[in-house]
């Protein structure tokens, strides 16, 4: 069955219900509305508001709903639609890899882009649950990892919507051409179009390694050593973590560097520079279904001060990507406090 198709077993008339009823009745579309709003705008705020505003237009246009059609579909119609809208009037988001070409220690660190530019992890929590099946585990990972949602912003908006509609939600091709009110060979055009773009697209080779599962025992042990490495400072300790050809990068901060010499140099003389052990505190979390930490750092007082969520990309056994979100306001999303103790 399609996201498409859950249809209902009756004739729903939406003009007989209250908006308590209606409201009801539509909830638990929610997450998966919220994951396609997502994928759709790349920010954690703005998923949420598109939900809103679907739930919001769905009552009011309560009376456009066809009374034997998939509610699923309605709900994604008008979702859909509504991101489209928002994004003629945003700039397209990315991560510094999708962003501009790769850094080198040569140049000065460039200054903060702080428009909202960037994408945003989304916490595992607000995912649906699971299919059984591992292959179907398998492919919602690589349909909501942060390598994936890169991906999709590199594309114009409709292209994305139908890529989506396609190939995540497994639409047919004149559904998706009736939600957006274009004609099929424009879907399968675009579609093509789209496709085409993310394989000649070279920047994204170097984010789409698959991220291991966490519960692997090799895994953990190498996170509880990434965690030390960071809380004492061991630039050596890091290094031996990594891929040789890993990659890092802080976003507002819009440079990226690759290779381990280069990420070694780079953190000795930034994040890891001068009497440093005891500056970064790590807490556990998941984004994107990859390994993901709350990042805190020391302040003044000695207390920790959420500084952002760092995702992990594994390949095999070694860290592939380090990819930190410098936004405090990220954690509560992901339930972490915004301070923690001195030890």
């Amino acid at each position: 069955m399609t996201e498409s198709a859950d249809q209902q077993p009756n004739a729903l008339n939406l003009n007989n219900l209250n908006q308590e009823m209606f409201g009801a009745l539509i909830e638990p579309h929610r997450r998966a509305l919220k994951a396609h709003c997502y994928r759709m705008m790349g920010s954690i705020q703005d998923a949420e508001d598109m939900v809103q505003e679907t739930f919001l237009r769905a009552w009011r246009r309560r009376e456009t709903f066809e009374a034997r059609a998939s509610l699923r579909a309605w709900l994604y119609k008008i979702a859909t639609n509504i991101c489209l809208d928002a994004l003629r009037k945003r700039p397209r988001r990315a991560v510094p890899l999708t962003h501009r070409a790769e850094s080198t220690l040569a140049e000065p660190i460039p200054e903060s882009i702080t428009e909202p530019i960037w994408l945003e992890p989304y916490p595992d929590e607000w995912l649906i649950a699971e299919d059984e099946n591992p292959e179907g585990h398998v492919l919602a990972q690589e349909h909501i990892n942060l390598a994936f949602i890169a991906a999709l912003h590199v594309l114009p908006p409709r292209q994305r919507a139908i890529l989506i509609l396609r190939e995540v939600l497994d639409w047919q091709s004149n559904e998706v051409a009736d939600l957006l009110d274009i004609t099929v060979p424009a879907v399968k055009s675009a579609l093509h179009r789209a496709r085409t773009t993310l394989a000649n697209y070279d920047q994204l080779s170097l984010i789409s390694q698959r991220s291991e599962s966490v519960s692997s025992e090799a895994i953990r042990t190498q996170l509880e050593d990434y965690v030390r490495a960071w809380e004492n400072a061991d630039i050596d300790g890091l290094l031996k973590l990594l891929k040789e050809d890993a990659t890092f990068s802080m976003p507002p901060i819009p440079s990226w560097y690759r290779g381990r010499a280069t990420i070694g140099a780079l953190t000795a003389k930034t994040i890891f520079s001068g009497q440093a052990q005891g500056r970064w505190r790590l807490l556990p979390t998941n984004a994107n279904h990859q390994i993901a930490f709350g990042l805190y750092r020391q302040g003044i007082n000695g207390t920790y001060d959420a500084y952002g969520i760092q995702v992990l990309t594994i390949d095999g056994s070694l860290i592939a990507d380090i990819l930190t979100f410098r936004n405090p306001a990220l954690l509560k999303y992901f339930n972490l406090p915004m301070t923690l103790n001195a030890y």
